[in-house]
């Protein structure tokens, strides 16, 4: 049963979590390409390379991490549950943003998507929100 009576707003949900999941096991798999939507190349040194395949998985690990919970959110939480989740993984992206900005690009790799899970999240929020009669 999903968490919010919007169908829309559940199938938007669960494109999003899909895509973190996606995202997640590609660091996890293919670290060099995951590195490629930050616009950087991977190091040519071996022990480098290895440092970075390795940050990858903790980013792999980290975007799956979100996936899930929105997917448990989804399933078995409140609309305020899902929005929530939706909310700070929006910000976990334009963190990533923000970041990659300070290095002078990749930026635009995260914060073209950022809004639309945060619009999401707040619409998903005001289905949880009183009526007033």
């Amino acid at each position: 049963m999903s968490s919010t009576q919007s169908p829309i707003l559940s199938l938007a949900a669960t494109a999003f979590a899909t895509i973190m999941v996606g995202f997640g096991v590609n660091a996890l798999v293919r670290p060099a390409h995951a590195l490629s939507f930050f616009e950087f190349e991977p190091p040519a040194g071996a022990a480098d390379r290895q440092m970075v395949d390795s940050l990858m998985a903790v980013y792999g690990v980290r975007d799956i991490f979100m996936g899930l919970a929105m997917y448990i959110a989804l399933l078995f939480g409140t609309p305020k549950s899902l929005g929530w989740t939706l909310i700070i993984t929006s910000l976990v992206a334009f963190a990533d943003g923000a970041i990659c900005w300070t290095h002078g690009q990749g930026q635009w790799a995260h914060w073209s998507y950022a809004p639309m899970i945060l619009i999401v999240g707040g619409l998903t929020l005001r289905t949880s929100a009183p009526r007033a009669t």
